[in-house]
């Protein structure tokens, strides 16, 4: 049996977001729609971005690791960006994944992208050089400063999960945050403690950037620790509730935010629980059954999930209020 909700639309915005430091706000990272073959979905992905898009979140956010963008090729990412920007037809900020090895890769890649449609970067680590610890503040600065000074549009560090790569944290914030380019931070450890840190430097700054949880485990705990917002892949589902959420959370009303997230905690929370990886088929199979997406596939090596998850994500999914 397949369940379906009509897509809940915001009103328009008076006017549209601006990338602007410090930023705040949540931006939506939607998934990829792919077919059983792992190739990209294209009519699947102009639908369901047409349907973010009309719920104005902050920002939108694609190619990012819930699209499976480290899987895409240069130009399969580039195609999605131009895309998306003719669906999106300027009516939210437009930012991509910047994914590469290398600096100069990463400068080649961005200036495609940039010609399609690209308003700002989230900039992922290049690993696996920023692998390992320690890292130099001057190496952190001066990556994303260089790239910065080439492609002149706004930039989001992103910190990844604890152990992944570099903890951005004390001085690499500073050394982040001299650069004016950069807005803000995606602080997606998955560490209550790291974004305690990373919100008491962040503001302690003269001059300071956002702090955007990326944690889909603890959004709501996030922004009440003291984040600006979220970019995130769980906005690739419940935008509307997470926008409303953290608008009750920001204005002080957390009694409101509270009942929001404690309806949402449960499927966040089974969606990124271990293996952390497979969030991304779990919450495709959640797309699926709103009918924003015709197959929740994944791209290889990922394997699907189970009949067992299905049946419990659709559980979930309707207390929810999803579908």
């Amino acid at each position: 049996m397949t369940v379906l909700t009509a897509p809940t639309r915001a009103p328009a915005p008076l006017r549209k977001a601006v990338l602007a430091r410090p930023f705040k706000g949540v931006i939506s990272a939607p998934f990829m729609p792919m077919h059983g073959d792992g190739e990209i979905d294209w009519a699947s992905l102009r639908r369901y971005m047409d349907w973010i898009a009309g719920q104005y979140p902050s920002a939108v956010a694609v190619n990012m690791d819930a699209a499976e963008a480290p899987a895409l090729s240069n130009a399969e990412r580039v195609e999605v960006m131009r895309v998306c920007a003719e669906v999106v037809a300027g009516r939210v900020p437009l930012i991509c994944g910047l994914i590469g090895g290398s600096t100069d890769q990463m400068i080649a890649h961005g200036r495609d992208l940039v010609a399609a449609g690209a308003e700002g970067f989230c900039v992922f680590p290049p690993f696996p050089v920023f692998m390992g610890a320690p890292i130099p503040p001057e190496m952190i600065r001066r990556f994303h400063a260089d790239i910065a000074d080439a492609l002149g549009l706004p930039l989001i560090a992103f910190q990844f999960p604890r152990g992944w790569g570099p903890d951005y944290s004390g001085e690499m914030l500073d050394a982040l945050a001299s650069i004016p380019q950069v807005i803000a931070i995606k602080e997606s450890s998955f560490d209550a403690n790291q974004t305690i840190q990373s919100v008491q430097s962040v503001k302690a700054l003269p001059d300071p950037i956002g702090i955007l949880t990326g944690s889909d485990t603890f959004i709501y705990e996030a922004i009440l620790m003291g984040c600006d917002g979220a970019l995130i892949g769980f906005a690739g589902t419940a935008v509307a509730e997470l926008m409303a959420m953290n608008e009750a959370a920001q204005n002080g009303d957390a009694q409101k935010g509270r009942e929001i997230w404690e309806r949402l905690a449960p499927i966040a929370r089974y969606c990124w629980r271990a293996p952390i990886r497979d969030f991304r088929p779990r919450m495709k199979e959640v797309l699926r059954l709103q009918g924003l997406i015709a197959d929740g596939a994944v791209r290889r090596p990922q394997l699907g999930i189970s009949e067992a998850e299905k049946r419990e994500l659709a559980r979930l999914a309707q207390a929810a209020g999803l579908i």
